[in-house]
């Protein structure tokens, strides 16, 4: 009598890969940031934190790695499809360029396609790779909206950021309850009723 097979596959795996040197060197200095603001370094609890925070900003930054433009030309499609398209409340976690301290908020984002369509993932991603920098929301919101337009040719893009700000929460002028909107648009998204229409849709809650 044969045995039965034991299928040892342990199904998905995520794997995470970080740069060893640059690990390695941003571990250093993370070090000596810790023993300049009057921490020991080498305490059990912070022993291993240089390196911890060295993986954590390559997670957080790892949208320098990856091309937006390729990511919505792997998925674009001949479709006579003229209408809006919305993928909205896009989480989006950033670091602001100032001070590196998070914003965190929602991504909203329409297009009306001229012929061609990408897959809804795809705009999720690409707001991911910008986000995924060290930002303004300015400048993301504008990013965002540019990749699109120059890429899918469409006849119009929408991007409405909102987000709130650590470095406005914890620090400063320390407004816990503030939310900061952006906004940019192309083509027949300028237009006040296509516009109108895109803020009433975002908007509305789904149920």
């Amino acid at each position: 009598m044969c045995a039965p097979k034991i299928n040892t596959s342990s199904g998905y795996e995520k794997i995470e890969n970080y740069d060893e040197l640059v690990t390695r060197e941003l571990s250093e200095h993370y070090k000596k940031i810790l023993t300049l603001i009057g921490e020991d370094n080498s305490r059990e609890g912070l022993d291993k934190t240089p390196e911890r925070v060295a993986k954590a900003m390559q997670f957080l930054l790892q949208g320098y790695k990856t091309d937006p433009v390729e990511i919505l030309k792997s998925a674009m499609f001949r479709e006579d499809y003229r209408q809006m398209v919305i993928v909205k409340d896009i989480e989006i976690y950033s670091l602001c360029e100032h001070h590196l301290l998070p914003f965190f908020g929602k991504a909203h984002v329409a297009y009306i396609p001229n012929g061609t369509i990408t897959g809804l993932s795809k705009i999720a991603r690409v707001v991911d790779v910008f986000a995924r920098r060290l930002q303004v929301q300015e400048r993301l919101t504008s990013q965002i909206k540019d990749c699109i337009q120059d890429t899918l040719k469409p006849l119009g893009v929408a991007v409405v950021i909102e987000a709130q700000h650590l470095c406005m929460q914890m620090r400063g002028i320390q407004k816990q309850h503030s939310i900061t909107t952006t906004s940019d648009f192309t083509g027949a998204f300028q237009k006040t009723a296509t516009r109108d229409e895109f803020i009433k849709l975002i908007s509305t809650k789904f149920s």
